[in-house]
């Protein structure tokens, strides 16, 4: 094992775990990864070995088929999936997200119905919260579902769906009149199943792939509501849940920001990897660029940002296991990973000089897969406004 971020207090089964992604990630993601990264192909192979190693369950428990491991063996083996290619990390985070919140906020029927499907992978799942209009602005939401006797009529558009298609259920957020005078308690969240693939069925749209920077071979969609009816009981939650779909979402995106700050290390480890190799190939002025001053500094700047970025991101894992608030820190971990990661990963483009902006080395696809994780499940500044809330909450002064 490498010696950078590294973590202490591991039991066996959670080592042999990631030390089996680790292997996997070697074999069966690295070689291929570039490859179908620049054919914006789907992992389909890549994809079936993580269901056979029982990944998609990995948090679920083991009443409803799953590993029950948890958040933190799931963070690091995000990091290990996002080392090897982080398109395939977003394959599992949003399915494992809603897992999450089904396992937390979902009546007994939705846990034992939807659950066992997920933890084998025969169901995937998407979560839908952004629209056109408003990202991280979650008040500003336009969609809403309308009662029609024991069922709801949802209108509305949604954004950025990672595995739009696939997926065979969508978490989404909606507006309900609840009555309520706080515009988040007025907020619910629909289990919506639907068939996996493009096109329109039943009120429901999932028009085509959003074209990328990065973040390539993984679909990003939108969704479209017209009239789409619901029974009651895929509220999340049932009718408990109606008027708690806020609440239940953010719950959801502590996960998600866990997961983002994972996908940022498992980038900057496999960035400084390869930079710390070519640097000790690569041959200027009689001697190795890693003997060269400039870059062994940026060697070592590189390093302690992986370190520093994978410590954050296993406390807010611990917190959040242990279940304890993990706002703030998930917020400071999704904040630093994703911003060194964009330090880091620049790096080791500068050591590659020339060959850096080729698409024949493994370094152009990181530049552009980087940029995705500084906006992702909110931008920094988002994370900052969390925190510094978090904070002035914690520290407010007294009289």
């Amino acid at each position: 094992m490498a010696r950078l971020a590294s973590t202490e207090g591991l039991n066996e089964v959670q080592q042999e775990i990631i030390s089996t992604v680790r292997g996997f990630v070697d074999k069966e993601i690295i070689p291929y990864a570039t490859d179908l990264e620049h054919k914006d192909e789907f992992p389909e192979a890549i994809v079936e070995g993580m269901k056979e190693m029982g990944l998609f369950g990995l948090m679920i428990p083991e009443e409803y088929g799953g590993l029950g491991e948890s958040l933190l063996t799931y963070a690091l083996v995000v990091e290990e999936i996002a080392r090897g290619w982080m398109s395939v990390s977003g394959v599992i985070n949003t399915h494992f997200i809603v897992a999450y919140m089904l396992r937390q906020h979902g009546t007994e029927e939705q846990k034992s119905r939807l659950l066992p499907l997920m933890a084998s992978g025969e169901v995937r799942g998407a979560f839908s919260m952004s629209e056109p209009n408003c990202g991280s602005d979650v008040s500003a939401i336009k969609s809403k579902a309308v009662r029609d006797g024991d069922e709801y009529v949802l209108d509305g558009q949604k954004m950025w769906l990672t595995n739009g298609a696939r997926a065979g259920i969508v978490a989404t957020l909606v507006k309900t009149d609840e009555g309520e005078d706080s515009v988040y308690k007025n907020m619910t969240t629909f289990l919506i199943e639907k068939e996996p693939g493009f096109g329109s069925n039943n009120g429901l749209t999932i028009p085509g792939k959003i074209d990328k920077m990065g973040y390539k071979g993984v679909e990003t969609t939108e969704m479209i509501m017209e009239g789409v009816r619901q029974p009651a009981s895929a509220i999340l939650g049932g009718e408990a849940g109606r008027g708690q779909g806020f609440y239940q979402m953010m719950d959801g995106v502590e996960v998600g920001r866990v997961n983002v700050a994972a996908r940022a290390c498992g980038i900057s480890i496999r960035a400084f990897e390869l930079a710390i190799a070519y640097a000790q190939q690569r041959t200027t002025f009689g001697k190795p660029i890693a003997e060269h001053q400039a870059i062994s500094f940026k060697l070592a700047e590189m390093a302690t940002k992986v370190e520093a970025a994978h410590a954050l991101m296993v406390n807010a894992a611990r917190l959040k296991d242990a279940g304890k608030r993990n706002d703030v820190e998930a917020g400071m971990a999704k904040l630093l990973a994703s911003e060194y990661c964009a330090e880091v990963t620049q790096d080791s483009f500068r050591i590659h000089g020339g060959y850096g902006y080729s698409k024949e080395y493994e370094i152009e696809r990181l530049m552009r897969e980087a940029p995705f994780l500084l906006i992702g499940e909110g931008t920094s500044e988002i994370q900052k406004t969390i925190i510094s809330r978090g904070l002035l909450k914690d520290y407010r002064l007294k009289g």
